[in-house]
């Protein structure tokens, strides 16, 4: 069996509930200080006033980060019509709008053209960087700030609620199944001009981030009860680092195999492999991690190794 290169500490994903008040990175010194390690980062920001799944990534999972930027995100989300807002939600200053107010089936079909590959223009308040600065410090400085568009897919969008009591101001709830990088503010936003009105995202929770799911979510009270004795309270939370790359295909290596792999170097598995792919996860005959490899011409180069090469292993 391979020996782990992990040592001790906390090594994993926690899927937290973020509620809403605190930032994404508010959540993370939270986490930082009750495992008692520096080293944790997420798998994507939600707004402040935004509720739902972040995934939280300890120890050696920050080294999977980079593998779930991509992710297919899922939320759910009420946009408010009648009125458009200057950072494109309930934070900012609200303009009434002048166009008829919008209709359910009206609504609807706005919402089938918004849904596919689309361009979408970032909120001006956004953390997109312009020539070195963040568009929201431009914001808020009065700079007019106008970003790039940026194709995004919209996979679905479903309507699950329309509330027209203030037949002016109607009231949409939605859920949204999109790519890494949508801004649904902005589709909030987009979603208003699109039928001659206005609106803003009035509400959000992220539902799904890739494989969490907000079933799967801890709330941050529970997790500060369970390390009040001490970080080890959070190890039953943890999932193993490499969750949500199950579509990476496995392949297991003998001894000397796991033991070049250990060393950075390239391998051709005596095993062969199990058909193209971007990324592959590396086992020993144990079924234990050994790496996250990238293949070509049938030779696996690790990217991320977990496993001590044998000459470095401790005696004893």
């Amino acid at each position: 069996m391979a020996r782990s290169s992990l040592g001790p500490g906390l090594d994993g994903i926690l899927v937290v509930a973020k509620p809403a008040g605190p930032t994404s990175h508010d959540v993370v010194g939270l986490i930082r200080r009750l495992a008692a390690t520096k080293r944790v980062g997420h798998g994507g920001t939600l707004d402040p006033f935004a509720t739902g799944v972040l995934p939280v990534f300890l120890g050696h999972g920050t080294r999977m980060v980079e593998y779930h930027l991509g992710d297919r995100k899922g939320y759910r989300a009420t946009v408010c019509f009648g009125a458009s807002s200057s950072t494109d939600d309930l934070e900012g200053e609200l303009t009434p709008a002048g166009g008829a107010a919008p209709g359910r089936d009206a609504a609807l079909e706005a919402m089938r053209r918004l849904t596919g590959t689309i361009w979408q223009r970032p909120p001006a308040f956004s953390a997109i960087k312009v020539a070195g600065r963040r568009a929201y410090a431009m914001a808020r400085a009065g700079e007019t700030v106008v970003l790039d568009e940026r194709e995004v897919t919209i996979h679905e969008l479903t309507l699950l609620a329309w509330d027209d009591a203030d037949p002016d101001r109607p009231v949409a709830v939605i859920d949204v199944a999109c790519s890494a990088g949508t801004y649904v503010r902005a589709l909030a936003r987009d979603l208003g001009v699109a039928l001659g009105n206005a609106a803003y995202l009035g509400a959000l929770s992220r539902t799904a981030s890739g494989p969490f799911t907000l079933a799967d979510a801890t709330d941050l009270d529970l997790l500060r009860a369970a390390a009040a004795e001490g970080p080890s309270g959070l190890a039953p939370f943890l999932r193993p680092i490499d969750t949500g790359l199950e579509a990476f295909p496995t392949v297991v290596l003998n001894v000397d195999e796991v033991a070049a792999a250990a060393r950075g170097q390239s391998v051709r598995p005596a095993s062969g492999l199990p058909g193209a792919a971007e990324h592959y996860r590396l086992v020993d005959t144990a079924g234990s991690r050994v790496a996250i490899a990238s293949g070509s011409a049938g030779r696996l180069a690790p990217d991320k190794v977990f496993v001590v090469p044998p000459a470095a292993a401790p005696v004893g």
